[in-house]
């Protein structure tokens, strides 16, 4: 009996025990299942999202530039030199004014560079020596394709300080930028007369970490380093988020006011440099945060350190009063209204309590 015959058979026979019952069951179920509206539309979505990752790979390789010229992020000499433990490392400078050194530590993103601390470069390069460090894999410090860590950022500031500065110097670094740093601090102390940190990671309570930090917290850091990094998807995924539209969106997040359109500019040229996306891939991943940092480093630093802070998209402040009850070097300022970013927004501010700071006036 055909398939139709056999169909006719069973819709007409009024006995439980048909065998053929529960087989035409099955099948018409089958038949709905395949026939269902959401389904076919989720294959659809599948199909259509799986095209458009593979044409922007293909976009990615074929049409963008990563190699574009990229001009000094301070109007000031760059100078460069080979370290012993974080390869090139490049560095603007101004030493028309004598005094303590001070030096600028930029933060770490899809897009960083010292262009981040420029505001400070430019207002204290006419008061005093100032120094603003590429770190590695970012400007135009090393970007080759290697193990990126703390510990490598660590030995880059450590060795910066010691054989280009070669004087103690006030340091102040920023959101990220801050926890090397301070590990830096934690393990050569007289290197620094003083430490300031700019929003700061590393203070936020474990459920309010976000994104990356989460990362490094649950140990998923190394899978989705390995995933992200992949090399058919590891460039053309950088790419993404160093659009000019992407960079603008995580800017904006961090400004209470505009982005300035000359930093959005900068990032964008920054991130389609060779090698960018190697150590943006490790942050990502959550492979550059220092777990538990608050216990093993904050409450250990015995330098003399300022937090400035307000709200940060990024970062939570919530444990800083537990830390500046646990270490009495450390102070705290909060400069409103800002997002991250007191350098660009508030610079008179910032520069006033820096001041303070430094001649031991701060309260």
């Amino acid at each position: 009996m055909d398939k139709k015959g056999m169909e006719q058979s069973c819709a007409a026979c009024e006995s439980d025990a048909c065998d053929c019952k529960e087989t035409h069951r099955k099948a018409r179920h089958v038949r709905q299942k395949q026939g269902s509206p959401l389904v076919a539309g989720v294959t659809l979505l599948t199909a259509v999202g799986a095209a458009a990752a593979a044409a922007w790979v293909v976009y990615s390789n074929v049409a963008v530039d990563h190699d574009v010229f990229l001009p000094n992020a301070v109007p000031a000499e760059r100078l460069s030199f080979q370290s012993q433990r974080a390869g090139l490392l490049s560095y603007y400078v101004d030493r028309q004014v004598e005094g303590r050194p001070l030096v600028l530590i930029h933060s770490v993103n899809a897009a960083a560079s010292a262009y981040e601390m420029g505001p400070l470069f430019r207002y204290y390069r006419t008061r005093r020596p100032v120094y603003a460090l590429d770190l590695p894999g970012f400007g135009f410090s090393e970007r080759s394709k290697r193990e990126y860590s703390p510990k490598l950022y660590e030995d880059a500031i450590l060795e910066f300080l010691e054989k280009q500065v070669g004087a103690e110097a006030d340091v102040i670094a920023l959101s990220l930028g801050s926890e090397f740093a301070a590990r830096a601090a934690l393990r050569s102390p007289q290197l620094f007369h003083s430490l300031t940190l700019l929003s700061p990671t590393g203070l936020g309570l474990k459920q309010a970490k976000r994104g990356s930090q989460k990362a490094e917290q649950n140990g998923m850091n190394k899978y989705l380093h390995a995933f992200f990094s992949f090399s058919l998807w590891g460039r053309p995924l950088y790419d993404l988020l160093t659009t000019k539209a992407s960079i603008r969106y995580f800017l904006e997040m961090s400004f209470v006011g505009d982005a300035p359109p000359e930093l959005i500019e900068y990032d964008v040229l920054t991130g389609h440099r060779p090698g960018a996306e190697h150590a943006p891939l490790h942050f990502i991943s959550g492979n550059l945060f220092t777990r538990n940092v608050m216990q093993t480093v904050y409450e250990q630093v015995s330098t003399r350190t300022l937090v400035v802070y307000d709200r940060d998209a990024f970062s939570n402040f919530e444990l800083l009063p537990e830390l500046l009850a646990q270490n009495l070097r450390w102070s705290s300022v909060r400069i409103v209204p800002t997002l991250g970013l007191a350098q660009f927004e508030q610079l008179d501010k910032l520069t006033d309590s820096l001041d303070r700071f430094w001649e031991g006036s701060l309260k």
